[in-house]
């Protein structure tokens, strides 16, 4: 090869070599793939007395719920089959129970069942015998009955543990009605939701951001208006729930109205179009009714609402009356399965 070929062939290799540099350089450069947020756990050979403790608390949790389940199935296992789960909310797994009567419908037989997500209350509450009467009576009763341990319930690890009042409760509510319209053995069309206390804030919210989700709902003794709550809870109450819910940013109510009017369902009362059942009592010192019931009462009526309500007198118990052996809990019982005939029904659809 004489000379000049050899320094032209390196003339055009170099060109190209720079072309592919150029090239290089303009192109955008490749996107990393975007992970999402690391999940933290306790370190469970930690030293320090604090977090033993936080050991210990979650260790403890976690076995009562293991109680709990051993529990509903000797008192009622001969009735009723529970299935302990984790459905999904977003990109998480929530825990929860799915109880149906063991002689009911199954997926390849007679049909789907009229369906209850029921939603329990209290600040880290879960799954507790108190429930265990209501859930035997409703699936008595025909309906299947999910039981949605939402974020905050305690019993479940650390993480789960975390709390945020109004938003990611709400969200897993949702959730477990979504995921009840996926089950072969439920009747997507008859959906009913009931919540007590905190629960019922709940399911007043479910029905208000979801207003075509339920075919009925009932309210026993729920929080509606979270401003007001904030106002009478003692000081280490409103700084806990404000420290806890990430949506609350630490702050209180004159900080952040504008969270705390967001979870309160009294502000979204025109949203509602699911029949509603209210169910409180006089006398009741953890939701007054002047402040909860009675005012998302006369909201309903002022909104022409599709409604009722019964409002015992000093019902034993106050605010956990319908847990007591009483006639005000049997005569709630009977107005909650009246409501839910006339809505949902009871025997399971034909398919």
């Amino acid at each position: 090869m004489s000379g000049i070929e050899f320094a032209r062939r390196g003339a055009v290799a170099i060109a190209l070599l720079l072309a592919s540099a150029t090239t290089a350089a303009a192109a955008p450069p490749a996107k990393a793939p975007r992970e999402g947020e690391l999940s933290t756990h306790v370190n469970l050979d930690a030293r320090d007395s604090e977090t033993k403790l936080e050991i210990i608390q979650h260790e403890l949790f976690a076995a009562q719920q293991q109680a709990v389940r051993i529990e509903f199935m000797l008192r009622y296992g001969d009735a009723v089959t529970m299935d302990y789960i984790y459905y999904p909310s977003g990109s998480d797994l929530i825990p929860g129970y799915v109880f149906r009567a063991k002689d009911g419908p199954t997926k390849a037989t007679v049909g789907r069942m009229p369906a209850i997500v029921l939603v329990h209350g209290g600040f880290h509450e879960r799954l507790s015998p108190q429930w265990f009467k209501m859930i035997a009576e409703l699936v008595a009763g025909g309906y299947l009955v999910m039981f949605p341990e939402y974020r905050g319930s305690r019993g479940y690890g650390e993480n789960h543990y975390q709390n945020d009042y109004g938003v990611t409760d709400t969200a897993d509510v949702l959730a477990a009605s979504d995921y009840l319209t996926r089950r072969p053995d439920v009747d997507a069309d008859r959906l009913a939701i009931i919540g007590e206390s905190r629960g019922g804030m709940v399911t007043l919210l479910a029905i208000e951001q979801e207003p075509k989700r339920f075919k009925a709902a009932v309210d026993i003794v729920g929080l509606t208006d979270f401003v007001a709550y904030m106002a009478y809870k003692p000081e280490y109450r409103r700084q806990e729930v404000a420290r806890q819910s990430p949506s609350l940013g630490g702050k209180l109510p004159n900080e952040n109205l504008a969270a705390y009017m967001a979870i309160s369902p009294i502000n979204a009362v025109d949203r509602i179009e699911t029949p509603l059942l209210v169910l409180a009592t006089t006398g009741d010192k953890i939701a007054p009714l002047t402040l909860h019931t009675g005012r998302l009462l006369d909201a309903l009526k002022a909104r022409d609402k599709v409604y009722d309500s019964k409002i015992y007198e000093n019902a034993p118990g106050g605010h956990v009356f319908m847990h007591g052996d009483q006639p005000e809990r049997a005569d709630a019982m009977a107005r909650i399965f009246a409501w839910l005939g006339r809505y949902i029904g009871s025997p399971p659809a034909k398919n």
